[in-house]
């Protein structure tokens, strides 16, 4: 679906837009699973969807189909701004599917050779080594 502002102020104002471009990202039902209010270059745009897809997928407890999701974030993008999102989840998609530990550990390993200031390697420091 796509509103307009100018055109439809009412669809505009249900979603609570405050920003333009805004992009939301619903699940099959409906709810909105992922905002973006903002400009991002191409690129950073097609990171940004791509990891959209993945968190649907973890959403619905497709923990294989997010996990190769997040991984292919990871390898297609490692630069951009979802890509230590893209670690964090990936490891916990791995770990929802396996419910091992190490799956956990193995991330943070991973933060500290790559991402290590992000927000994200610090949310996974709890995880241990």
């Amino acid at each position: 679906m796509e509103i307009h502002i100018k055109e439809n102020r009412t669809g505009f104002h249900r979603f609570d837009v405050l920003w333009t471009p805004s992009v939301l990202i619903m699940d099959p039902q409906g709810k909105e699973r992922v905002r973006n209010e903002g400009y991002l270059p191409r690129v950073e745009f097609q990171a940004w969807i791509e990891m959209s897809l993945a968190r649907l997928a973890f959403v619905a407890k497709k923990w294989s189909e997010a996990e190769e999701r997040f991984d292919g974030i990871v390898r297609r993008y490692p630069d951009s701004g979802v890509a230590a999102y893209s670690v964090y989840w990936r490891g916990a998609s791995r770990y929802k599917k396996t419910r091992d530990h190490k799956d956990l550990s193995a991330v943070n390993g991973e933060f500290k050779h790559r991402y290590q200031d992000s927000t994200w390697a610090k949310k996974a420091s709890v995880w241990g080594d």
